[in-house]
């Protein structure tokens, strides 16, 4: 069996919540030593930030396989443990506010005196720099400020919000982990780091394909609902069946909206394949009446035999029993939780939690015996509560 692809590559995690702790957590799963570095109080804030729906596992889904290590940062111990960390570490993930961690002396320019390989990630809201970079925000702040919002949801309603954090998990956690990866490449052939400086605003802004193409094309983006891919193409969409439950359509492909106009019964329709505007509007309508004669089960039923881009709309209850995903073995457990494998699969590297998720400094002795420090420093650093 071969090593996981990031076996030998050092972390130190500086982040809490989300985006960058999923971000490091990917980085344990490809096999790289992950240390999750926590302040001596509460730790990472997902420790205590409350049960969601009742249950308390929220830290438990994004933190396997990392060791953790409690350490005050506002002392000066604090700082100089982490400074003998990082001059052996290949990446630092951190997700403070522009300026913090200069202010705590461990930033990048500090850093990549001791360490010129060490590619150092931050990960905030607007970046760091920017009218904007000081400001505090969350994803739906991220997703209004790119424009993502406005195009969410039906015609002539209101914004959408989705139960998606795009900015992030797909802005921040994967845009994140694009950037540090180009840099870690980088620097195992050339010797020298880089600093990625990665906003969730930029990530979701640089993916918004079709409302820029609107804007090209026409000079400005089309009203939510109304573009070829939010319902103006009746050939891409959701469409209601008799009990209440959904089917999202996609066969804007001609062969495909052929197939599918040839199963429903209605080869009429044939020739509208991308239809927008009035004629869009009109063979949605005819779509709808169709889809509401027959049951959710029913329609699932007649389109498992037929190749035409139509799936049922499942909750999510029912996507964790689907057997595509379960197949791929997309959910695992770990230390009694329920949660989602990697989702990508590496030729000879089986998914294997090599670790749990750590209960808050957990390893911090194991971690700085490692680093070189002594025994007497350790009980030093524990007598000053550095640690």
């Amino acid at each position: 069996m071969r090593s996981p692809p990031l076996a030998g590559l050092r972390v130190l995690d500086l982040t809490r919540l989300l985006p960058g702790p999923l971000a490091t957590m990917h980085l344990g799963d490809l096999g790289a030593e992950v240390i999750k570095i926590e302040d001596t109080g509460g730790g990472d804030y997902a420790r205590t930030a409350g049960a969601v729906h009742g249950d308390t596992s929220y830290f438990q889904l994004v933190n396997r396989n990392k060791r953790s290590l409690t350490l005050d940062l506002k002392q000066a111990a604090g700082v100089e443990a982490f400074m003998r960390l990082a001059r052996r570490a290949d990446v630092i993930v951190e997700g403070f506010r522009p300026g913090v961690v200069d202010k705590l002396g461990i930033g990048y320019q500090a850093v990549s005196a001791i360490n010129p390989r060490i590619v150092y990630c931050a990960i905030t809201g607007y970046g760091q720099d920017g009218p904007y970079r000081d400001r505090a925000g969350h994803d739906l702040n991220y997703l209004a400020y790119s424009g993502l919002l406005d195009q969410i949801g039906a015609p002539g309603g209101a914004p959408v919000i989705p139960n998606f954090q795009i900015g992030d998990l797909l802005g921040g956690s994967l845009s994140a982990l694009v950037g540090l990866l180009a840099g870690v490449v980088d620097a195992r052939s050339s010797g020298r780091g880089r600093y990625v400086d990665v906003s969730m605003t930029d990530a979701v802004f640089a993916h918004t394909l079709f409302p820029l193409l609107a804007v090209l094309g026409l000079g400005q983006a089309l009203p939510r609902g109304e573009d070829v891919l939010s319902g103006g193409m009746p050939s891409y969409g959701v469409y209601a069946t008799s009990d209440g439950r959904h089917l999202a359509v996609s066969a804007m492909e001609p062969k495909f909206w052929q197939t599918l106009c040839a199963t429903i019964d209605r080869p009429d329709l044939a020739p509208f394949v991308f239809a927008t505007g009035s004629d869009g509007q009109r063979i949605r309508g005819e779509l709808e009446a169709v889809f509401a004669t027959r049951t959710f089960a029913e329609w699932t039923a007649i389109f498992e035999r037929v190749d035409c881009c139509v799936a049922p709309v499942l909750r999510f209850e029912e996507s964790l029993e689907n057997e595509q995903l379960r197949a791929r073995e997309m959910i695992v457990e770990v230390a009694g939780v329920k949660q989602f494998a990697p989702p990508f699969k590496i030729s000879e590297m089986p998914f294997r939690a090599r670790l749990d998720p750590p209960t808050a400094g957990e390893h911090s002795e194991e971690i700085l015996r490692e680093a070189g420090f002594s025994a007497d420093e350790i009980a030093s650093l524990r007598t000053q509560r550095v640690i």
